[in-house]
C-alpha cells in the first residue's frame, strides 16, 4: 500500500516506515501542501495512494465518496513523529487487511 501523508504529519514518516510502505510520500513532495482537500483526494485516487491523516475531513469524504482512495485516520491525538511511526508499525497487519477490503473506505487507528 502506498501511503500519502497529509500536511499535518511529518515528511519524516516516509523514511521511518519505508521498509513497510516503500512507495509512500508526503504531500509536500508533490507540491500539495496548500491545496484543497478535494484536490488532494483526486491526486491520491489518480496515483494509487491511501491518505494518512489526523483530519476528520478526509474520513467524512471517505464516508460520502467511498474509495478509492482509502483513508487511514489517525485518532491518537498529537504525538511525536516517532510515536506515529510506531503506531503504524504496530498496526501494519490491520492496514494490510484494510487494503484488501473493497468494502472499507476509512480505517480509524487509535
Amino acid at each position: 500500500m502506498k501511503l500519502l501523508f497529509d500536511q499535518n504529519l511529518s515528511f519524516k514518516l516516509c523514511q521511518m516506515i519505508a521498509d513497510l510502505f516503500p512507495d509512500s510520500a508526503h504531500v509536500r513532495s508533490h507540491g500539495l501542501s496548500e491545496v484543497a482537500d478535494r484536490v488532494l483526494w483526486e491526486f491520491a485516487k489518480a496515483n494509487g495512494f491511501a491518505i494518512v491523516t489526523q483530519d476528520v475531513d478526509f474520513a467524512e469524504m471517505a464516508g460520502l465518496l467511498g474509495s478509492p482512495p482509502k483513508v487511514i485516520w489517525l485518532r491518537s491525538g498529537n504525538q511525536t513523529t516517532a510515536a506515529i511511526a510506531d503506531l503504524l508499525r504496530r498496526q501494519v497487519q490491520t492496514i494490510q487487511s484494510f487494503e484488501g477490503d473493497n468494502g472499507a473506505a476509512c480505517l480509524e487507528i487509535y
